[in-house]
């Protein structure tokens, strides 16, 4: 991809996006949580064009047209959201840290360090602003141990 495109897109995810960690809980794993990864943009809906074009170019993701006149391209796939983040990381100014920390995560679930890697998770309350975050490090251990 032409760097001019994905300096493009970088800019658009420091102004309009989100780089986001969370750990979820899911019955049906052993460790009954997981880290969900996700890349959100956000645009006003009359101006969605946008997203549809950053679609195109991933090929993968999905884009919800809100009550509030606000669209969203969100991707969640973790393998795809890895790759996004190596092509933008070179790119990105203000949502640098998120993404550098972003790549730790996916390293440490790359070496089975599941532990290490919700601590990281953790460290995305400090750049994100994430009202509803509950589930942290500290509950999975909790919940490891019962």
């Amino acid at each position: 991809m032409e760097p001019t495109i994905l300096a493009y897109i970088a800019g658009f995810l420091d102004g309009d996006g989100s780089v986001f960690f969370q750990i979820i809980p899911r019955k049906d794993y052993k460790r009954k949580f997981q880290i969900r990864s996700s890349i959100a943009f956000y645009q006003k809906s009359s101006n969605s064009e946008i997203l549809d074009f950053l679609k195109n170019i991933f090929g993968v993701g999905y884009i919800r047209k809100r009550k509030t006149g606000i669209s969203d391209y969100t991707i969640v796939d973790s393998k795809e959201v890895k790759k996004i983040l190596l092509l933008l990381k070179p790119y990105v100014i203000l949502k640098k840290k998120q993404v550098e920390l972003g790549l730790e995560i996916f390293d440490e679930l790359e070496k089975d360090n599941f532990l290490e890697a919700c601590k990281l998770v953790d460290k995305f309350k400090e750049l994100n602003y994430s009202k509803k975050r509950k589930i942290t490090y500290e509950v999975v251990i909790k919940s490891l141990t019962l």
